[in-house]
């Protein structure tokens, strides 16, 4: 397939809601609001294609975007490579899918979180703490949970809603997954009160990061 060909396929599949949406939350006009079913649909039948998904990319436009993530090679990415993706983001929804289908999985990822972790791109930021989110849970040797805990209470309540969002994952996490940091965690987050008051769905959870943990630690009995 080529990139017109991909291009026409997802101009004809858009959705005024799902456009109304992404506008809403910061995609801008460069969309053609392509539901997320939809574009795995599309990408399942076009397979893995790395040179087409870097072309897609380069369109910037968001639902090429999110096309591209899920038919790109992530191991034949550099590390260069992949964090001027990073740094190129400007709407979360893509942002959360490159960080899921190709940063986790890439060889470098580590290189790259602590480099991100110092970094102050808040897509690059965002990027770094949602891989010392998963770190806290799988490879917790990684880290020095105890000075994030630091870190966190002193930066997350300033911190670019980009990567307000990613922190306050690993405060949970660490207060889900380590017991023993758990009631500092809720106390953080109570004291800087960090998504308090934000609107949830019913049946869903908050994620305000107290009542986050709490729920989630209550239902592993």
């Amino acid at each position: 397939m080529t990139l017109e060909q991909a291009l026409e396929q997802l101009k004809a599949l858009s959705d005024e809601k799902t456009r109304a949406y992404n506008r809403k939350n910061g995609a801008g006009e460069n969309q053609f609001g392509v539901k997320l079913g939809d574009i795995r649909k599309l990408a399942k039948k076009i397979k893995t294609n790395h040179s087409l998904a870097l072309e897609l990319w380069d369109t910037e436009n968001v639902d090429a975007r999110m096309l591209a993530i899920l038919i790109i090679k992530a191991k034949q990415l550099s590390a260069q490579e992949l964090d001027a993706m990073v740094r190129s983001l400007k709407y979360s929804r893509v942002a959360d899918w490159l960080n899921s289908y190709v940063v986790k999985i890439h060889p470098a990822n580590e290189e790259l979180r602590l480099q991100w972790m110092k970094d102050k791109h808040p897509m690059a930021a965002r990027a770094g703490w949602n891989l010392t989110s998963l770190a806290v849970i799988k490879k917790p040797e990684l880290l020095d949970i105890s000075a994030l805990l630091d870190r966190i209470d002193k930066e997350m309540a300033t911190a670019p809603p980009e990567a307000q969002w990613t922190m306050n994952f690993s405060l949970a996490e660490i207060g889900i997954h380590h017991p023993e940091y758990r009631e500092r965690a809720i106390a953080i987050g109570e004291k800087l009160g960090v998504y308090r008051d934000y609107p949830v769905s019913k049946g869903c959870t908050s994620p305000f990061a107290p009542i986050w943990i709490n729920e989630i630690v209550s239902r592993q009995g």
